[in-house]
């Protein structure tokens, strides 16, 4: 009784001593930034790469060390982003030196102290392919990091869901897509229609059919709020590459009668081609530049819109 109540006040002990550490790093580390100047971290390196050597280093905390290298690893991505959309930013130049540099050490480092940590691998992946400078532009990444997560759980058919996406939207390799679309059908407990994905991918790969059932079935699985958002953005963009080549049909009818494009949507309106002002899924008004070509607006929320996929169905008459 006595040994276990001396193990219990040792404990104890333990923890307070290494709270008040914490508090006073804690202190100390708001004096310093108060003091000097803090280095983006961009330019701060990372120092330990080596999964052993990781390991070694946390003691049997390794799940613990996950979430610290995770967590760095979406600040940093932030970060990244919000830097190399500042104006002062050369984006030529920074994503030669320093673009997003760290992301994939981070994300290593994070899935090899944590081999089952699925929202780095899921969300990773994401940042990794997402093109520069919005993320690290590199697709090839992105593959190798779910790769890596299938080798700890070969029947994780989300992360197959996930590379043929990578390799659809960002690759424009479809047939790759198709390939990893069929392999995850195969995998007991995947649900029906990614067998039928896989055959659509595979068949009519690259038009906006295919895309949108991807984003659907995305949308279906996804298991953290960041995926779901993504999902519902593009199924936006592809509803709004939709709505501009209707549109677009309508002014080029309206230009053939009056033989100039329509400055504006008045013309339309007062011609009752379109009900309206057209807006976009997002709510706001569609433009027609000085050529007559009906665009998105710059300052919606569905900007830029994604490298046009192909339209199986045919233009309105």
């Amino acid at each position: 009784m006595t040994a276990h109540r001396t193990s219990t006040v040792s404990a104890i002990s333990l923890a307070v001593v290494i709270t008040l550490l914490l508090a006073m790093a804690g202190a100390l580390q708001r004096v310093r930034e108060g003091a000097f100047s803090v280095d983006p971290i961009a330019e701060q390196p990372l120092y330990v790469t080596s999964g052993p050597l990781l390991r070694g280093l946390t003691v049997g905390y390794d799940a613990l060390a996950a979430d610290v290298y995770w967590i760095r690893a979406v600040q940093y991505y932030g970060a990244e982003r919000l830097r190399l959309a500042g104006p002062s930013s050369n984006p030529a130049r920074t994503h030669q030196v320093a673009g997003f540099g760290l992301l994939d050490p981070l994300l290593d480092a994070t899935t090899t102290l944590d081999p089952l940590f699925n929202v780095a691998y899921r969300f990773g992946a994401i940042f990794l392919a997402e093109p520069f400078p919005g993320g690290a532009g590199r697709p090839d990444l992105a593959i190798a990091l779910l790769e890596k997560g299938l080798r700890e759980r070969p029947e994780k058919w989300e992360y197959m869901l996930d590379i043929g996406y990578v390799h659809y939207w960002w690759r424009r390799d479809y047939r790759s897509a198709g390939q990893w679309f069929e392999r995850a059908s195969t995998v007991a407990g995947a649900p029906w229609w990614t067998g039928s994905l896989a055959a659509v991918t595979l068949a009519e790969g690259g038009d906006r059919q295919s895309a949108r059932l991807m984003w659907e079935a995305i949308l279906e699985t996804a298991e953290i709020q960041y995926l779901r958002e993504h999902a519902e953005r593009s199924l936006a963009q592809l509803r709004a590459l939709d709505d501009i080549d209707e549109l677009q049909d309508a002014v080029d009818r309206t230009a053939a009668r009056a033989g100039v494009p329509p400055a504006d949507w008045a013309a339309l309106v007062s011609a009752r081609v379109v009900p309206g002002v057209p807006v976009d899924p997002s709510g706001t008004p569609y433009l027609i530049d000085s050529a007559g070509r009906v665009r998105l607006s710059t300052s919606s929320r569905l900007h830029p819109l994604p490298n046009e996929p192909r339209r199986r169905v045919a233009p309105i008459p």
